[in-house]
């Protein structure tokens, strides 16, 4: 299976550029593979490029998760990750998305500086 780079994402869920999402249509027909860090990074380019609001965050989440043609790496992750930001938009999908991974590989607690990501379950603020 082929994989699918973060601007191709973007261009799926923005459709800026005509050229582009055509483009990237096509490429995705037959199935392509999200990894995890193509995901975060198209999360921080929705937030800070684009300044989409965290629903219209968890909806492009939502609308990777739900295609058919789009495999990510771990949907449950994913899953996990939009649920707990659906939550606590203010800690942020990708953070979200971070503790999540810590927590499916057994890896917590997920230390951080970051006062809002450190009240979730599963983090220590440092």
């Amino acid at each position: 299976m082929r994989a699918v780079d973060t601007n191709v994402l973007v261009r799926l869920l923005v459709q800026d550029d005509p050229g582009q999402l055509a483009a990237a249509r096509q490429w995705v027909q037959g199935g392509v593979w999200v990894s995890t860090l193509a995901l975060a990074e198209t999360l921080c380019v929705l937030s800070v490029v684009f300044h989409r609001s965290p629903s219209e965050i968890a909806a492009s989440v939502e609308t990777l998760l739900n295609r058919r043609d789009l495999t990510l790496q771990d949907p449950d992750v994913a899953a996990a990750a939009l649920a707990r930001y659906r939550e606590r938009p203010s800690v942020g999908c990708s953070d979200c998305l971070l503790l999540e991974l810590a927590r499916k590989t057994g890896h917590l607690p997920l230390g951080t500086f970051d006062r809002n990501l450190g009240r979730l379950d599963g983090a220590q603020k440092l």
